[in-house]
């Protein structure tokens, strides 16, 4: 089996708007001064405690846990008010689905996101279904720490050269690094592809055409083989 791996924020997802609302709300209730957007932008693909600490290094005091919750209260609540802003990318949901229809292919998720936030993004469109393993930021030390890939290879039994994280930030790609997994790097999301390229990723795609051909290039896909049963599945449990 090919385990293909996916981040979430800035690969499958577009929250770029969303993200930037929630941190602009948790600074503000610190009363702090949040920092700019890009700024705000470039931790994405971090655990949100060790995003918050990244975007406040000069304030050793900075109430982190109280801004996390602030940070998560809001993003649920700009979730369910406006849907369309945590939209998938055009083209992720065929590819997931042609993935997913491989009899030699297991898809998985290694994400900064927490547990509750990806049952509910999947849950959505209809996809949780289609992957076997699910690793977040509630099960593993931040990336580009590598254990949501080891935790992913351990529950899949999947070896690790046949194995591959697609994402779009260097912290993607340095996890990858960091595992000895192959690297595939999107240019649609947080950080450029220079930057990508010299953290590690072995390709940089442009497309979801694109990826595809990438995958079937790395793993030698002769053909669009199908499933001949239904994809294993891991039951998704939300945060109490």
């Amino acid at each position: 089996m090919d385990l293909v791996l996916f981040d979430v924020d800035g690969t499958l997802v577009d929250t770029r708007a969303i993200i930037v609302t929630a941190m602009e709300h948790a600074f503000a209730e610190a009363g702090i001064a949040a920092p700019p957007r890009p700024e705000i932008l470039s931790v994405v693909g971090l655990s949100l405690p060790r995003a918050i600490e990244a975007l406040t290094p000069g304030l050793p005091d900075a109430p982190i846990p109280t801004m996390v919750k602030s940070y998560q209260t809001r993003y649920r609540d700009e979730r369910l008010a406006h849907p369309d802003h945590e939209p998938l990318f055009d083209g992720a949901v065929e590819t997931i689905r042609a993935l997913a229809a491989r009899d030699d292919v297991v898809l998985g998720i290694a994400t900064g996101k927490s547990r509750r936030g990806v049952t509910e993004l999947l849950a959505r469109y209809d996809l949780a279904a289609l992957f076997t393993t699910i690793q977040t930021a509630d099960d593993a030390p931040s990336k580009p720490h590598p254990q949501m890939v080891f935790n992913a290879l351990a529950e899949t039994g999947a070896d690790a050269d046949r194995t591959v994280l697609i994402g779009d930030s260097t912290y993607d790609m340095a996890m990858a690094r960091a595992a000895r997994i192959g690297a595939i790097g999107v240019e649609w999301g947080f950080h450029q592809r220079p930057a990508l390229e010299a953290e590690g990723a072995h390709i940089v795609v442009g497309t979801f055409a694109a990826l595809r051909a990438a995958l079937a290039e790395r793993f030698g896909w002769t053909s669009e083989t199908t499933k001949t049963q239904a994809p294993r599945t891991r039951a998704l449990e939300a945060d109490a």
